[in-house]
């Protein structure tokens, strides 16, 4: 998918909704552990209830990795039901993801030509060779871990050089000479909205993806203050705010009441 294209999507559903497809085998509803695949049942209601109301969707691997082999079939069968069916939602591998060169090819090649996802998070820690494999995939974007919203992030992130600037701001002017706005994104979290417009004046065109709206706390509206740009420039993702707001036979009902809530929100700054 290229930047063109999402930026379109965002204009024709009023929307820059991310969900999270945080597949947790103890927090989904009951009724589907009969199901053959659970996971991928949970994951097909969830799309089939919000596909209108979001431009992307991000599994994160963590919870697919947890099961093997089965859990990757899940992953694999929820990331071919959305590209058949939803091609034009932006699909993002929260795998983060980050290693020497020869290696983060390896990882480049499983999550973009294997699993055909639009998108992958990595780490950049390990510098421009661990990165660069990803960005080589044409029309494939990499999203790069810059700013996170846990409480760790204090522990690094935050550390400043001798002329007062942060690590992550360091990180994220470095990353923007390796790719432009048109392969490269990262990630800043929500509860730290508050550092985004130090963050858009060095990089002003790139999307920012944004978690931490909704559960962990963060305030849409503070984002989009601080965040936006011309062309919007943001992916706010939702996890458990929405595919858990409900466990009961309508849970799919109640996350695409979650999802509308803040779409409508959203409608309001495009």
């Amino acid at each position: 998918m290229t930047r063109e294209q999402l930026v379109t999507e965002i204009k024709k559903k009023e929307s820059f909704l991310c969900i999270g497809l945080d597949a947790d085998i103890t927090k989904i509803p009951q009724h589907l552990l009969n199901n053959e695949d659970p996971i991928f049942a949970f994951n097909k209601e969830i799309i089939d209830a919000t596909h209108d109301l979001t431009v992307a969707y991000k599994p994160n691997t963590a919870f697919y990795e947890a099961h093997g082999v089965k859990g990757w079939i899940s992953l694999e069968k929820t990331i071919n039901y959305i590209n058949k069916n939803h091609p034009e939602i932006f699909t993002i591998a929260d795998a983060k993801r980050g290693d020497i060169g020869n290696t983060s090819k390896m990882y480049a090649k499983a999550f973009f030509e294997d699993m055909n996802f639009d998108s992958v998070t990595v780490a950049p820690y390990m510098g421009s060779d661990s990165v660069k494999p990803f960005l080589e995939f044409k029309n494939k974007w990499t999203i790069l871990l810059g700013l996170t919203s846990n409480k760790g992030a204090f522990d690094f992130q935050f550390i400043k050089d001798k002329n007062g600037k942060e690590l992550s701001m360091q990180v994220m002017e470095t990353a923007s000479t390796w790719a432009d706005e048109n392969q490269l994104m990262f990630v800043v979290g929500a509860t730290k909205a508050e550092f985004l417009g130090e963050i858009r004046k060095s990089i002003p065109n790139h999307f920012l993806l944004v978690p931490g709206v909704g559960a962990q706390g963060g305030s849409l509206s503070e984002v989009v203050k601080y965040g936006k740009n011309k062309d919007i420039g943001l992916l706010i993702n939702s996890s458990r705010g929405i595919i858990y707001a409900d466990n009961t036979v309508n849970f799919a009902k109640v996350a695409r009441e979650k999802a509308l809530e803040l779409q409508q929100e959203m409608k309001t700054y495009i």
